[in-house]
């Protein structure tokens, strides 16, 4: 594996492990604004603090998952180092 390899694979786990929060980040503001839109309700606060609770929320769930594809990961690229070392 070279350099382009070992960057695509870096940019593959940043949109495998980044994607499922922004996913529930824009559900959740979709959810909000079809709410606003029927109950004309315009509070910036309104569609804040449910996206933190529910990102964070979803993020500490996800923590396992996400471990385990960061340590595997490294695992494999301390093997990559370890090979272009010797």
């Amino acid at each position: 594996m070279d350099l382009i390899g070992i960057a695509e694979n870096t940019v593959k786990i940043i949109l495998i492990l980044g994607l499922p929060s922004l996913i529930v980040s824009m559900v959740i503001g979709l959810i909000i604004s079809i709410f606003q839109a029927v109950t004309q309700v315009s509070d910036a606060s309104l569609s804040f603090v449910p996206k933190i609770i529910f990102v964070s929320v979803f993020v500490l769930i996800s923590l396992p998952w996400i471990g385990d594809h960061i340590e595997t990961y490294t695992k494999d690229l301390w093997d990559i180092i370890l090979t272009f070392g010797q």
